[in-house]
């Protein structure tokens, strides 16, 4: 009877372990998935920050071409220039604005895994009493 009771709680351990196992391995796949999605909100915010930048660049391109219309030539040219560089600043600053709050909600912690690891452990915990 030693015998087949050594078996089943070697038994139990072998399946315990192997739960175990499953477990962190799904977690892993959690996190992984988790990670990916963060990595595509940031990429996407990121390119913003880009768009934002570069039409930004055009708008001190502008603000120097108004700089040059003032000086050298009459009010039409440089009011022109002026509007111009206006509106593309706004849009800068739309677009850097858009992307640095998008920025902000990027979290790099993989919080369904860490929130699924305190559920398992608990679990854990109420299996051991």
């Amino acid at each position: 009877m030693a015998t087949e009771r050594d078996r089943s709680v070697s038994g139990l351990v072998q399946d315990v372990v192997g739960n175990v196992e499953q477990i962190i391995r799904s977690e892993v796949l959690l996190a992984k998935t988790e990670v990916k999605e963060e990595a595509s909100r940031a990429a996407k915010a990121a390119r913003l920050l880009l768009g934002g930048a570069v039409v930004a660049f055009y708008a001190v391109g502008f603000l120097l071409l108004f700089c040059v219309y003032a000086l050298s030539t009459a009010l039409a040219a440089w009011a022109a220039a002026l509007i111009v560089a206006v509106a593309l600043g706004i849009t800068a600053a739309l677009l850097l604005k858009i992307g640095i709050k998008q920025i902000r909600q990027v979290s790099p912690t993989p919080q369904k895994t860490i929130q699924s690891v305190k559920e398992n452990v608990r679990w854990a915990k109420n299996q051991v009493k």
